[in-house]
C-alpha cells in the first residue's frame, strides 16, 4: 500500500545519548518511534564495508525502514573537466552499489554547479552528462533505482525546482528531491505558503507525470543570508523557516506519497516525528 514515509537524515544527538553506538542499530530505534526511513549519507565519501552496507540493509527490512542514500557533495556534473566528469559517474555507481547492499531504491545527488560558466551552458552540460548517467546506470544493472537531484540552497548550484524537475525529464529513473529549506534558503525566505508547496508539486506532476508522486523530500529549517543556505537548524528555532505544516497539507491535497527525510540539525529524529504526527492529524 501507497503511504507517506517519514524518517531522520543519519542519527540524532538522542540516538547516541541513549547508548546507541553504530547505524546497524538505527532501524530497529526508528521503528520503535513509529517512523519508516532512514536516510544515510556518504556526502564526505564512501568510508562504509560492503559488509557494513549489508548489516544496515538486514536490519532496515526487518524494522520495516525504507533506506536512502545521498552520493558525495562533490558531484559536478557541469564540470568542464571529462576527468572529473568520470568521476562523479562513479561516484553515483558506486553509491548505487551501496545503496543496493542496504536494500533501499532512493539516491539523492546534487547535480551541478554553474562555477564560472553561464547558466544555461552549465545546465546544457548537466542535461548531456546525466543522458550519459543514465545510460551507464542501465549497464551496470541498476535501472530498478531512482536517481534523485536534488534542490539547492545557493545561487550559484545548479538546483531550483524548475530546474531539477526538468533535469529529471532526461529518463524515468530520475526522480526530484525536493528541499523544502534550500527553496526556502535561495528565495531569502519568501518560500513557504500553502501555494509555494502546490506551486511546486503541481510543476512536477505537470512535467513527470505518475512518477512525481513518489518524489523525495528533505525537511529542515535553514537559516539563510545574502548568498542563500547557512546552517540547518532543529525546529522552533524561532526565526527561520519554512513551515512544515503547509506542505504536508499539500501532500495530502494532492495524493503524493514521497518519502520525507529531515535533516534537522540534531533532532533529526524526533522532528521527523512531529511531521509524521502531523500528518497523521490530517
Amino acid at each position: 500500500m501507497n503511504k507517506v514515509k517519514f524518517g531522520p537524515s543519519g542519527n540524532s544527538e538522542l540516538f547516541y545519548q541513549l547508548g546507541y553506538k553504530s547505524s546497524v542499530e538505527a532501524p530497529a530505534w526508528l521503528r520503535s518511534l513509529g517512523l519508516s526511513a532512514y536516510e544515510y549519507s556518504f556526502g564526505r565519501g564512501y568510508n562504509m564495508s560492503q559488509e557494513k552496507a549489508i548489516e544496515i540493509g538486514k536490519e532496515a527490512c526487518a524494522n520495516e525502514i525504507e533506506i536512502s542514500v545521498h552520493a558525495p557533495y562533490y558531484i559536478n556534473f557541469a564540470n568542464e573537466s571529462e576527468e572529473m566528469v568520470e568521476k562523479s559517474y562513479n561516484y553515483v555507481l558506486t553509491g548505487l552499489k551501496m545503496l543496493r547492499a542496504m536494500g533501499g531504491k532512493h539516491l539523492v545527488f546534487h547535480a551541478s554547479s554553474q562555477g564560472k560558466l553561464p547558466r544555461e551552458r552549465a545546465l546544457e552540460l548537466t542535461r548531456e552528462r546525466l543522458k550519459i548517467l543514465a545510460k551507464k546506470v542501465y549497464e551496470s544493472g541498476y535501472s530498478d533505482m531512482m536517481l534523485c537531484p536534488e534542490t539547492m540552497g545557493k545561487p550559484l548550484q545548479i538546483g531550483t525546482f524548475k530546474e531539477i524537475v526538468d533535469l529529471c525529464t532526461v529518463d524515468k529513473i530520475f526522480v526530484p528531491t525536493f528541499d523544502f529549506g534550500h527553496i526556502y534558503s535561495l528565495s531569502l525566505g519568501k518560500f513557504g505558503s500553502y501555494e509555494d508547496y502546490v506551486e511546486v508539486f503541481s510543476y512536477a506532476l505537470e512535467k513527470l507525470g505518475e512518477r512525481a508522486r513518489f518524489c523525495h523530500i528533505h525537511f529542515s529549517q535553514i537559516e539563510y543570508g545574502q548568498k542563500g543556505e547557512v546552517r540547518h537548524l532543529n525546529f522552533g528555532n524561532g526565526k527561520f523557516g519554512p513551515a512544515f505544516e503547509p506542505m504536508l497539507k499539500a501532500i495530502s491535497d494532492l495524493g503524493l506519497f514521497p518519502t520525507v527525510i529531515c535533516e534537522s540539525h540534531s533532532n533529526m529524529a524526533t522532528d521527523a516525528l512531529e511531521m509524521k504526527q502531523f500528518f497523521e492529524k490530517i
